[in-house]
This record gives C-alpha cells, structure tokens and sequence, in this order.
C-alpha cells in the first residue's frame, strides 16, 4: 500500500514562507497527479495546486496563485508546495494527494484515492 508523508508544516509569521514536501513510499503505478489541498476549522477542503506526473503541467488555486507554487522530483518520488507571502487565512491543515485517473480534472477532491495524513500550516498575524 502506498503511503504518502507530508512534512514541512509549521508556525510562520505573515509574510513568512514554508514549503511543504509529499513523498510517496513507493509508485508501482503511473500517477496522472499530484495535488495539495487545505482544510481551515469551519471550512470546506479546497484545492490549492496539482501537478502532471507526466509533461509537469501544474495547476493552481485562485486563492494563492502567485504565491504557491508546486514542483515534482520524479526520481525522488517526491512533490513540493512552496508557500511565500504567507496570510493568517492560509492557516490550514494541508494534504496532498495522488490521482490515477488519467485525463480527470484535478481540482476535485474526488478524484484522487491516495492520501497523506496533513501537515498543519498555521499563519500568525
């Protein structure tokens, strides 16, 4: 079973930067994408960035585009979500994610069926 560990999270001040890594133990399998998505106490999870596995596209949330951005090692089985100009609304519990199906939207939650445990990214004011 593949398992997904996200580190990286922490306390910054506004303005402060953090980046958050996701490695997969292992990848017997071709991802279509990798993605990070934040959940906020009271709030929905949303989607914050994904990646292609293949060709490295990369997608991004409207809420930190320009801020985040998201990168992929495919030898290290490895991605990243570097967070800069960080804002107390950021503060969040992030996840990242796999997806398998191929050709699917990657903002949805539901498309991906592999998960890591979340890392919390708290931003002070």
């Amino acid at each position: 079973q593949v398992q997904l560990a996200e580190s990286g999270g922490g306390v910054v001040q506004d303005g402060g930067s953090l980046r958050l890594s996701c490695e997969a133990s292992e990848l017997t399998f071709t991802p279509y994408a990798m993605g990070w998505f934040r959940r906020a106490p009271g709030k929905e999870r949303e989607f914050v960035s994904a990646v292609l596995w293949n060709g490295g596209n990369t997608f991004i949330g409207d809420s930190v585009k320009g801020r985040f951005t998201i990168s992929r090692d495919m030898v290290k089985r490895t991605w990243y979500l570097e967070m800069n100009n960080l804002k107390p609304e950021d503060t969040a519990v992030y996840y990242c994610a796999i997806n398998r199906r191929q050709m699917s939207s990657v903002i949805y939650a539901s498309t991906y069926d592999l998960w890591g445990q979340g890392t919390q990214v708290t931003v002070s004011s």
